[in-house]
């Protein structure tokens, strides 16, 4: 059965005015189309809908006991071919997930946190940790939110860079190279590294800039996490490579120092990523407005 909607908007008016001449009135069309309307009606339903009962016209037991359901579907159908451009924060209630690098998890996260609570009480966070491998949740609506380094290439797939970072060199407190004059390409390359990835890569972008000078590093381990690699570093003379800026309260409260990198490397965006479907969602994009907030840094070497 093929249904015309605009037969539904028809059986509202009947029912709400009891007559084909006030429906028609309402609708603004012809009182022959209006009736034309009421046939094609009856003829769906297998019921009259409005009876004559003398100079008017009476609803039926049928119409009667769907008069509410058939106002409220036309209501449903109206919120979702012409949704509100209104959102009221304080009703909303969703829960998001957001697949973001740790390091911005506590960079921006408890700001993010803090500010959807405030606005909208009735929306949950759930903060999932990244794949070792590339993952197309985002495609499938799995995830709301994504925050990394990585631009993606998915032409169904939207990113905006909403900050950027230099790597700085993280060392424990007294190691070799906070007593020199000057950390320099050659004295970091002689040092023992601990490398951050997630998919456990020995190398990086800093051992293509060392070999353009004619260096290499000797990387002994990697972490999976910038926070496991500071542990890494804390409790030895090993070197670490993390972005300056979501990584300065961690270094700090670990009791570790930071070295200005001698490599000519550039900044590292910061990149939100989000799928299409959700462009013209107003609850993600005010999701996405926090977010930016609380993700735009501009971290430079010390």
């Amino acid at each position: 059965m093929q249904l015309d909607l605009n037969l539904l908007t028809a059986l509202d008016a009947l029912l709400e005015e009891g007559s084909v001449a006030g429906a028609a009135a309402r609708l603004h069309v012809t009182a022959p189309a209006m009736s034309r309307s009421l046939g094609r009606i009856r003829r769906t339903t297998g019921d009259q809908i409005l009876v004559r009962t003398g100079r008017t016209m009476t609803p039926t037991p049928y119409a009667i006991a769907v008069r509410e359901e058939v106002h409220e579907l036309l209501h449903q159908v109206h919120g979702v071919l012409a949704p509100s451009r209104e959102l009221d924060l304080a009703t909303l209630e969703r829960t998001f997930t957001l697949r973001w690098h740790d390091s911005l998890v506590a960079l921006g996260g408890p700001s993010l946190l803090a500010a959807v609570r405030q606005q909208a009480p009735g929306v949950r966070l759930r903060f999932v940790a990244e794949s070792s491998i590339d993952t197309p949740e985002l495609r499938r609506g799995e995830v709301d939110l994504e925050a990394n380094a990585n631009r993606p290439s998915a032409p169904d797939i939207r990113a905006e860079s909403v900050g950027e970072t230099r790597l700085v060199i993280v060392v424990r407190q007294g190691h070799p190279l906070t007593r020199v004059k000057a950390v320099t390409a050659k004295r970091y390359a002689a040092a023992e590294h601990v490398t951050v990835s997630r998919r456990g890569n020995l190398s990086n972008a800093v051992d293509d800039a060392l070999a353009s000078l004619g260096l290499t590093r000797r990387v002994v381990a990697t972490a999976p996490t910038e926070a496991a690699a500071l542990e890494f570093a804390r409790g030895s003379d090993l070197l670490v490579d993390v972005p300056e800026a979501t990584t300065r309260s961690a270094v700090a409260d670990l009791g570790l120092t930071v070295l200005p990198l001698p490599l000519d490397l550039p900044p590292a965006s910061i990149y939100l990523s989000w799928h299409q479907r959700y462009d013209t969602d107003h609850a993600h994009a005010w999701l996405r407005g926090l977010a930016r907030t609380a993700l735009a840094v501009r971290g430079t070497s010390p």
